[in-house]
């Protein structure tokens, strides 16, 4: 695809990468695509998440433990007790990162939970048990030679915050409960699914956020938009005080509905925070997972949840 975040398909078991337009372009005359098979990592992650923590905590500690290089042209296999564990949107947002790694693809082993998406997402149905015994062969080989290795028990894991200018600057949030926030985002293709709604809903609910910061929800489809106007986050999100966006990019790549001013400061569960990348070169993004996004909208700074709820 022509996005760079391209890569979150690999949530689903598959190689999915960005292009240049001009490239794709290319593909449309010709019919082909030239592609450097990358050399593969491999990611393991075991113990037990804890509450708040999520598949956007998971890809922030690994990226901020291996730099916006460290998986330079790479496929990022992510795998291990944890990943087995972990419904489809979090896995989304793990493979959405990969390219803040600097890898070319991020890649999870499809299972019984990818299948089950599967069947509840495609317009058509899949009843092909042939199918399903083939998708679930889309596996890594047991003497597969991985380029590395890395190895990371979660057990102790807090909540995660990339601070300003890179992803890979990445503190847990208990350092950083003295930074005050302009705004706060919750949205984007990392974070914006149903789940990501609800959780945020859930600390937003009977509570109001601060009135000194811009508070913006924004769903990643209209499909989840409307799911979310169903089950009421919609009207949880009015009565806190966010302003509700229809499904767009928006603020993520300094677009609209979101500009930050010199000097601003926001936190958002988007996936890069450059230099400029939300408005002002002069202003300033943190990124973390929507709890905390959200319960920093309440408190006026970076908090974690369990300070709202």
């Amino acid at each position: 695809g022509a996005d760079s975040h391209t890569c979150t398909y690999g949530a689903l078991g598959a190689f999915s990468t960005g292009m240049g337009s001009t490239d794709i372009a290319a593909s449309w005359i010709s019919g082909y695509v030239w592609l450097r098979v990358p050399q593969t990592i491999k990611f393991i992650y075991t113990g037990k998440l804890k509450k708040w923590v999520s598949g956007k905590d998971l890809i922030l500690h690994t990226i901020g433990d291996i730099g916006v290089d460290g998986a330079l042209y790479k496929a990022m296999e992510f795998c291990g007790p944890v990943i087995e564990n972990l419904d489809l949107d979090a896995r989304f947002s793990m493979c959405n990162m990969a390219i803040e790694a600097g890898g070319k693809s991020g890649i999870i082993e499809p299972d019984e939970f990818t299948f089950e998406y599967l069947k509840q997402n495609q317009k058509s149905k899949i009843k092909n048990q042939n199918y399903k015994l083939k998708f679930k062969n889309l596996k890594s080989d047991k003497d597969a030679r991985y380029e590395k290795i890395y190895e990371y028990d979660i057990s102790k894991l807090e909540p995660q915050v990339a601070c300003p200018h890179l992803p890979s600057n990445v503190k847990p949030v208990s350092q950083l409960k003295k930074i005050s926030v302009n705004q706060a985002v919750i949205g984007s293709c990392t974070n914006g699914r149903i789940s990501d709604l609800r959780l945020a809903a859930k600390i937003f609910k009977n509570r109001k956020v601060k009135s000194t910061v811009r508070t913006i929800i924004i769903p990643a489809t209209q499909n989840i938009y409307k799911q979310a106007i169903k089950e009421g986050l919609i009207e949880i999100f009015d009565k806190a005080g966010c302003i509700i966006s229809t499904p767009t990019c928006g603020p993520c790549l300094g677009g609209h509905c979101g500009i930050l001013a010199d000097g601003e400061t926001a936190i958002a569960t988007t996936n890069r925070n450059f230099i400029g990348r939300m408005g002002s070169p002069k202003s300033f993004v943190y990124l973390s997972n929507p709890a905390v996004a959200a319960a920093s909208a309440i408190k006026g700074r970076i908090a974690h949840p369990e300070e709202v709820i």
